[in-house]
């Protein structure tokens, strides 16, 4: 079976989410948020049909929201993903409600951003079709960032994913928004909601995510200002800290304290060597390590700088006694201190671990030295 095109980023063994785009676009759509989000999920992103790089084959004219939601789930089932998150923009939204009614076993939660229940009856889509199997893309492409940008913002990729588009697969898109209407069914969505509007959305007002906001039981709703209808693009930063929440706890707390203690300069090194492979366990650091053990306020961070430098001198860990070194530097600890912890390690870790901590400590300071 042909399935849609879809690019996939995180670790393999992180909890799935699978993002959807709206009409017109790629999975370029969440370009600015989706590298953020594998940090702690296993991100899957997908094309429509005849969009990005997904065969325009895979939908007919007269298509449902309910042939698309089939394709995602073809697409969860050959990557062996059973159950997972979901988030959608606009038609990749739609869909996603169509999950939460028809599959909910599937579903893990549901993020439905800047769409809505119906899309305004189905003659406005009925037009757009028609235009669009007549004329092609190129003339809508040009009113592009009218209907999906506030203000002088721009995205050219996505606006030439619009132009580029097969216009038989855009038509039979608009075909599945001309029918779709789940108002009725709103009040049977039992996963976690969150709705995210775009208060400068002129295709889905915020009304429209009020409507569903109303309807669904414990539904979150946000709205976010100066946003309009491709909000992840626009305001990618607001996006992800409502998908943060609304997926569960992240690291941000720890992230700054992180930053705190080992400086931005170390930080941002580990940052850029992370890779899919190693990056649940950088979020494992930030989240508990400094999320949940260093923000304890019951020690101090000097004390905790002091029983650290110990812990890594007991287990011969010198390049991390190294970092932490300058850490407690930087928390305000003294070379004096640091000597008297060290002095103190030879007596309970032994005199030869002490030597290797003396000379790892000294060559820290002397760095120091020499920068000042």
């Amino acid at each position: 079976m042909t399935l849609l095109n879809h690019h996939a980023e995180g670790s393999a063994s992180a909890p799935p989410l699978l993002l959807g785009p709206s009409l017109g676009t790629s999975y370029a759509l969440w370009d600015a948020v989706a590298p953020e989000l594998s940090i702690s999920h296993r991100v899957v992103r997908w094309d429509l049909p005849g969009h990005g790089g997904s065969a325009a084959g895979l939908i007919e004219a007269g298509a449902t929201v309910a042939d698309l939601a089939a394709l995602v789930l073809a697409l969860a089932d050959s990557l062996g993903i059973e159950r997972f998150a979901y988030a959608g923009v606009s038609l990749g939204g739609a869909v996603g409600l169509h999950l939460a009614v028809h599959r909910p076993e599937r579903l893990s939660s549901l993020a439905v951003i800047c769409s809505s229940a119906h899309f305004n009856g189905s003659r406005p889509w009925e037009e757009r079709a028609a235009l669009v199997r007549r004329e092609g893309l190129a003339g809508l492409a040009e009113n592009a960032d009218a209907r999906w940008f506030a203000g002088d913002f721009t995205v050219p990729r996505l606006v030439r994913d619009h132009r580029d588009a097969d216009p038989e697969a855009y038509a039979a898109c608009c075909d599945a928004l001309a029918a779709f209407d789940l108002r009725d069914r709103l009040a049977e969505i039992a996963v976690p909601t969150l709705l995210v509007a775009g208060r400068e959305d002129p295709a889905t007002p915020p009304a429209h995510l009020r409507e569903i906001a109303d309807a669904v039981p414990r539904a979150t709703l946000v709205e976010l200002p100066g946003a309009s209808h491709l909000a992840p693009a626009q305001c990618p930063e607001a996006v992800l800290t409502a998908l943060r929440a609304h997926l569960g706890p992240g690291a941000p707390r720890g992230m700054a304290v992180r930053r705190e203690v080992l400086g931005d300069a170390h930080v941002d090194r580990a940052q850029a060597r992370q890779t899919p492979f190693t990056a649940r366990f950088q979020d494992f650091i930030s989240r508990y390590a400094w999320g949940e053990i260093w923000t304890d306020p019951t020690l101090s961070r000097r004390e905790r700088s002091m029983i650290t430098l110990t812990a890594l001198v007991a287990h011969g860990h010198y390049d991390e006694l190294a970092m932490h070194v300058r850490a407690a530097r930087r928390g305000g600890l003294t070379p004096e201190e640091i000597g008297a912890v060290l002095l103190q390690t030879a007596v309970y870790c032994g005199v030869p671990a002490a030597n290797s901590a003396f000379a790892t400590a000294q060559r820290v300071l002397a760095e120091e030295e020499d920068t000042v």
